[in-house]
């Protein structure tokens, strides 16, 4: 069975930008309705050459099964705007190699704008790898950096919801 093993961390500043090889807008939105229901997510993601249909097993951590197909670009494009649960995600994927790995920087827009995140995807769970300097926090463990709960959470209400950017689980 296919498993993601991916780490999350916030970018804290912009010197990664300096390393990027390559970048790519990317709409996605979910079918299922939020990561409180049920067992899986089911996203379609376009990147503008084409679509994806994408299954993730709902549970925190650094490792979920995944489920990945690429679907014709006009049926995920008709998913998105007919079939979505909730807003549209928008946001520049940027690829940035360091230390072996090619880390994925997303730059979030619209709702979530001044959001960045980095991931890298690991081969196994106690694979070694270099934190660049640019990575502050992991949250690899924190629901509210998860895609799926950006939707019905987005960033922009973060600070209005308990004064600062800061978490509080009753926002969540």
């Amino acid at each position: 069975m296919p498993l993601e093993i991916e780490r999350k961390f916030l970018v804290l500043d912009d010197s990664w930008r300096n390393h990027v090889s390559e970048s790519i807008r990317l709409r996605q939105g979910y079918l299922t309705p939020s990561l409180e229901h049920g067992k899986a997510s089911v996203r379609v993601r376009v990147d503008g050459r084409q679509g994806h249909l994408n299954i993730k097993s709902v549970r925190l951590g650094i490792h979920r099964h995944e489920f990945e197909y690429v679907i014709p670009l006009d049926e995920a494009n008709e998913m998105l705007d007919t079939l979505s649960s909730g807003p549209i995600i928008d946001k520049t994927r940027h690829r940035v190699p360091h230390g072996g790995h090619v880390w994925e920087v997303d730059e979030f827009h619209g709702d979530n704008e001044g959001l960045i995140v980095a991931e890298i995807e690991l081969g196994s769970v106690d694979e070694a790898f270099e934190v660049p300097e640019w990575a502050g926090a992991d949250v690899s463990y924190d629901p509210r950096y998860y895609n799926v709960s950006l939707v019905s959470h987005p960033f922009k209400d973060w600070a209005h919801a308990c004064g600062s950017t800061e978490w509080d689980e009753r926002d969540y």
